[in-house]
């Protein structure tokens, strides 16, 4: 499915937002979000020449449409890909996401009003920096000649960083009264306390290498008498363990088979034969007795769990925010003939 979005950079390095951008030009915004963008069957005549629809009196511009879609068709190249032709569904359905975005970009304009949200030129000054910045080194040469390449101008970059700082601040408003008691936190914990169950584990060390031979000879000088911790360092491919004697806790059922089985079934301090798994083949030595099962308690996983029930809701929260806007929205938008939608019986949100 293809949609509209500013660029992957266009948000710099920001908190929790509701409206997430990939590293492509093509996205839907707020179909990542499940959002649906309602959508009204027929045009008008109504709607002047020189604008693709008109959202409760404001008209969305056949100047930013066309814009849009130089912007694919320069992500199209970019990406070796042909650019739909006109007149073929591809690009009935390229150009219905643009008109789309656009349209749900001024409903939130008009919203954003509604709500006494506004986004100062020194909010967007501050973006493009943290833009520069971050994906440029603060080179402006560099930024520029990305635009270019892009398809973009500054002013478009301005437009959609405008945009995103609506969409940011109108999450913000209507989740701010969010919250989660401990109480849904406790009723999660105890409708999912699987979840928060510890495997067995226990402390073990490895050696791995690639070859069945080699393996036969470490396993022999271990048995002989020799230091797992310096044929570890010589032979172990394993990056993660090899330069600490090749020492590791496992959990159990959280290593590859043919390795767990082999872990928890040696006794402590007694060396395996060569086991031999896709990685390679191992050398394992247990170290500790095996620690049983456990249960995490509330106490440790509660703030994980708020966070996680707080993002729940307010992602309910921007969504049936978002349907009743559509909603609101219905009989309030026009479309240029030619650039209305498909008629939907209802949005993503719904379903």
């Amino acid at each position: 499915r293809l949609g509209w979005s500013m660029l992957s950079w266009t948000r710099a390095k920001q908190p929790e937002a509701p409206f997430p951008v990939r590293k492509t030009t093509l996205i839907l915004v707020l179909a990542l979000l499940g959002l649906g963008l309602a959508a009204c069957g027929g045009g008008s005549d109504n709607v002047p020449d020189g604008a693709v629809a008109v959202v409760d009196g404001e008209e969305v511009s056949k100047a930013e449409f066309d814009a849009l879609m130089i912007r694919a068709k320069t992500s199209y190249q970019q990406n070796k890909r042909d650019f739909p032709k006109v007149g073929t569904p591809e690009y009935k359905t390229l150009q219905d996401q643009a008109v789309q975005y656009l349209v749900q970009q001024e409903k939130y304009r008009q919203k954003a009003e509604d709500l006494d949200i506004e986004v100062s030129d020194k909010e967007v000054d501050e973006r493009v920096k943290q833009v520069k910045q971050q994906y440029f080194g603060g080179n402006d040469a560099q930024f520029q000649k990305n635009l270019k390449q892009q398809g973009l101008t500054v002013e478009q970059v301005r437009n959609e960083i405008e945009n995103q700082l609506i969409s940011e601040k109108i999450y913000e408003k209507v989740t701010e009264g969010v919250k989660v008691t401990d109480n849904e936190i406790s009723a999660y914990y105890d409708g999912h306390k699987k979840d928060y169950k510890v495997a067995a584990s226990r402390d073990v060390r490895h050696i791995l290498v690639a070859k069945k031979a080699l393996a036969d000879d470490v396993h022999s000088q271990l048995e002989n008498g020799g230091s797992f911790a310096a044929l570890a360092k010589r032979h172990s491919t394993d990056p993660s363990s090899k330069q600490n004697g090749g020492k590791l806790t496992v959990r159990k059922g959280e290593t590859v088979p043919q390795f767990d089985k082999v872990a928890f079934a040696i006794e402590k301090n007694e060396l395996s034969e060569p086991v031999k798994t896709q990685y390679g083949w191992h050398i394992i030595e247990a170290l500790s007795d095996i620690a049983p099962p456990k249960q995490t308690p509330l106490k440790d996983v509660k703030e994980q769990i708020r966070q996680q029930l707080l993002q729940e809701k307010r992602q309910k929260a921007i969504s049936d925010w978002s349907k009743d806007i559509n909603d609101e929205f219905d009989d309030e938008i026009t479309y240029q003939v030619g650039y209305a939608p498909p008629a939907t019986t209802g949005t993503t949100a719904d379903r």
